[in-house]
């Protein structure tokens, strides 16, 4: 697993409980930056959420730490009922403050190299259909559309699929 991992001046570690509003502020800023509409849910707890996400034995959260300020998370595990080899990733946010400056990056590559550390061979991600920024971000990192996972006729999420290389 990965604890923390240096780049530069970057460390990329395991989220910490104690971080959890710090990241669900993260998680706001970076949603109202790509939802047009704002943000669902308006009284939904985030911090909880990804307390329980920190927590959740099967799952894992990575943070991206800039200049000592968290500036990138990403959430992901098996979801319930796929393949043991698949992974889900769930949330992947960055500080819109720090777009475009390799932080994405790094983080997306912290995130294979815990899916290659842990036998995954698929990971499976959807992005809002509207996201032109996000799908091409993906994109560079090597995720297709999803072949079994069509879009809905309508449908406001694409369906992306990463083939995880093997070590």
């Amino acid at each position: 697993m990965i604890s923390e991992r240096l780049t530069g001046a970057l460390v990329i570690r395991t989220a910490l409980a104690a971080e959890t509003e710090t990241i669900a502020d993260l998680h706001v800023r970076a949603r109202s930056a790509y939802c047009p509409d704002g943000l669902p849910q308006a009284d939904f707890d985030r911090a909880e959420d990804w307390r329980a996400c920190i927590e959740r034995p099967d799952g894992h959260v990575l943070c991206a730490v800039a200049q000592g300020r968290i500036a990138g998370i990403a959430s992901f595990r098996t979801p319930d009922g796929a393949p043991a080899d698949t992974v889900r990733l769930f949330q992947f946010h960055v500080d819109p403050a720090h777009w475009r400056s390799g932080i994405g990056t790094a983080l997306h590559q912290a995130c294979v190299e815990e899916w290659q550390a842990d036998g995954k061979r698929t990971a499976v991600l959807d992005v809002p259909a509207d996201d032109a920024r996000a799908q091409a971000f993906c994109a560079r990192q090597g995720w297709i559309a999803d072949p079994h996972n069509p879009p809905a006729e309508g449908g406001h999420h694409l369906f992306l699929r990463f083939a995880v290389p093997g070590k």
